[in-house]
């Protein structure tokens, strides 16, 4: 049972972080997982937390839709492009050693934290619209993100979001409803491949789900403070998210 409480409690934090910052807070699911929960084996702490975090982050999707923040056109070939990336991904992490494997997820933490403390620009065209250029820059960047994001286990919204941006010229605010998309189509593949080898443990999953709710719905109202220090609060969640990468990377070291 505590093992239950804490996994929803991870739940909340995690939806919580994602709908404050957006990329970044998948990341620390797994290590939840492992560390908090005390999951011993490192691929079904991925999938389980892949799928936690797809879960989440459809929620996110559906609020963002209903305001209007969503650019369909291209988040779909942003996220149908990386779909066959993430398959391909999960299926070569599935034949990695544990232990390797975190040692790959500890540096992928870094890199999202080093990310995280880049400076963003929210200019962008909040008119933007799909097109033929547009789509082939959108359909190889979605492809690797995706095969980045199958193979780590991770949602990839700090990749997703400068790639939409890059590709298409559009806004911060668009990028980051776009990205949910993206989010919700990697996790959910990776996953669902997780768990065709019985590597997903359902009822910690339903645990995270559940807390995930009160995170998701807690996240608004905390933007809202945050709103006046949100470079500084973001900054501070980089430099925890590069402390936790270090303890993973030394735990896989052990």
């Amino acid at each position: 049972m505590t093992a239950y409480l804490l996994a929803a409690l991870g739940g909340a934090v995690i939806a919580l972080l994602l709908g404050v910052f957006g990329g970044g807070g998948s990341v620390l699911a797994t290590p939840l997982l492992l560390y908090v929960v005390g999951v011993a084996d490192a691929h079904v702490a991925i999938g389980t937390a892949a799928a936690a975090v797809a879960i989440n982050a459809a929620g996110g999707l559906a609020m963002q839709a209903r305001a209007g923040a969503v650019k369909w056109p291209c988040a779909l070939v942003f996220g149908g492009a990386g779909l066959a990336g993430s398959l391909a991904g999960a299926q070569i992490a599935k034949q990695i050693d544990g232990q390797a494997l975190l040692g790959w997820f500890a540096l992928a933490m870094a890199l999202v934290a080093l990310a995280m403390l880049r400076p963003q620009s929210g200019q962008g065209d909040p008119a933007v619209r799909l097109d033929m250029a547009r789509t082939v820059k959108l359909a190889p960047l979605g492809l690797a993100v995706g095969l980045a994001a199958g193979f780590f286990g991770i949602g990839g919204g700090f990749l997703i979001v400068p790639g939409l941006m890059a590709a298409t010229g559009m806004t911060l605010a668009n990028a980051a409803a776009s990205s949910l998309l993206s989010v919700v189509l990697f996790g959910a593949a990776t996953s669902l491949s997780y768990a065709a080898s019985g590597l997903v443990d359902g009822r910690l999953l339903a645990a995270m789900v559940a807390g995930g709710v009160l995170g998701t719905l807690a996240a608004l109202p905390v933007s809202r403070r945050l709103a006046g220090r949100a470079a500084a609060a973001r900054r501070g969640f980089a430099v925890m998210v590069l402390a936790t990468a270090a303890y993973v990377g030394w735990r896989a070291l052990q």
